[in-house]
């Protein structure tokens, strides 16, 4: 009966190497690790060692991967992860069409629409208000109170306060015939009723305008009560009739102010509720790691969504303030508020112009940004 060779045996089994098996058939028999700090597997075990993937990557001369049990949907997949690479590339190319646009670009395209020459007016009209206001401050002063002031500090005041005058009617001229739009909107409605094309019977124009949503009707109603108070500061109008056409216009923007407020609130809470599912989305893929069933083309959609969705709230709350800005500055005329409203009112006026020109100056370069692309 043969006898089994137990590898490395100890010095009592050495007269177990006289066996009918030589240990010429052992040709890789078993040696004692020197490295004891990495696990070894006995290879003479029942259970053999498994060849990484490597060796076979290494030693055979083509290898199907898994691709060949690849569906359409996958191969799908994979063609849109690269494309979603391509255009991260892209956008991350110092030579990128955003990079390229310049500042005096998008300036000279604000200009050109009456919206950002009144925002540029704005600018330059609440400005030298903000520097009067601080003047008077200055001078006012118990140090510099009864003291002379020089000849051309007197002329640069009234050169100002004749500018901020100017500024202000021609930003009022620059609106006029604002009321078109909603009226636009309106006879589009009318135009396009279902119960005229089903019945054959038109409905009154004034059913439609009083069935305006709110937003629309106090835009139309403020641009006619505006108009009505330029005309007066003109000249066309009686003085009286342009006061009560300013007093309209002013509780028009009050209620559109409160209106737009709740809006932008409603549309903040559905930004955030997005954000929050898209950063669920991405904790989760995170956590689960590198698997089978993760799709790294959608893991790099939701970072791209994620950065509009957090931009989209930047700009939301820009317009919140800006908001809150036009509610201070109405506030004080709708209200007849007296104490500290002119400095008040220009500080509110300066930040609604800085944002609302900010806003403004965004958009147009995206739209710079988006025409050099193409």
């Amino acid at each position: 009966m043969s006898s089994i060779t137990f590898p490395y045996a100890g010095p009592n089994h050495a007269s177990s190497s006289s066996v009918s098996m030589s240990d010429s058939q052992f040709t890789a028999s078993y040696d004692p690790p020197t490295d004891t700090s990495a696990f070894q597997m006995n290879p003479l075990s029942s259970h053999p060692p498994r060849t990484p993937r490597t060796s076979i990557m290494s030693n055979a001369s083509h290898v199907f991967g898994t691709d060949i049990y690849d569906t359409k949907a996958d191969a799908e997949e994979k063609s849109q992860e690269i494309e979603v690479e391509d255009s991260d590339l892209e956008d991350e190319k110092p030579g990128s069409a955003k990079s390229r646009v310049r500042r005096e670009e998008v300036w000279r395209e604000l200009l050109k629409s009456a919206n950002g020459r009144d925002k540029a007016f704005k600018l330059l009209q609440y400005s030298m208000k903000m520097y009067l206001v601080f003047h008077l401050a200055i001078t006012s002063s118990p140090l510099l109170k009864g003291q002379k002031r020089p000849p051309w500090e007197t002329e640069l005041l009234k050169r100002l306060t004749s500018a901020v005058a100017g500024f202000s009617l021609t930003r009022k001229c620059l609106i006029l015939f604002n009321w078109l739009p909603p009226l636009t909107s309106i006879l589009t409605q009318h135009s396009s009723d279902p119960y005229a094309t089903q019945k054959g019977k038109q409905k009154p124009l004034l059913h439609t305008f009083l069935h305006a949503p709110p937003p629309v009707l106090l835009e139309f109603v403020n641009g006619l009560a505006d108009d009505a108070a330029t005309f007066s500061k003109l000249g066309l109008i009686g003085h009286r009739t342009g006061q009560r056409a300013g007093r309209l216009a002013d509780w028009c923007w009050f209620a559109s102010t409160l209106v737009n407020l709740v809006e932008n609130s409603v549309e903040r809470s559905v930004i955030l509720d997005l954000q929050h599912q898209v950063e669920s989305r991405l904790y989760t893929e995170s956590m689960g790691g590198a698997t089978a069933k993760s799709n790294p083309a959608a893991s790099k959609f939701d970072e791209k969504e994620l950065v509009r969705l957090q931009k989209q709230d930047h700009w939301i709350q820009v317009t919140r303030m800006k908001l809150l800005m036009d509610l201070i500055f109405v506030s004080y005329d709708v209200f007849h508020f007296k104490r500290a409203k002119g400095q008040i009112q220009t500080i509110a006026g300066l930040t609604s112009a800085v944002l609302s020109s900010a806003k403004l100056y965004d958009r147009h370069k995206n739209l710079l940004s988006k025409s050099h692309t193409h």
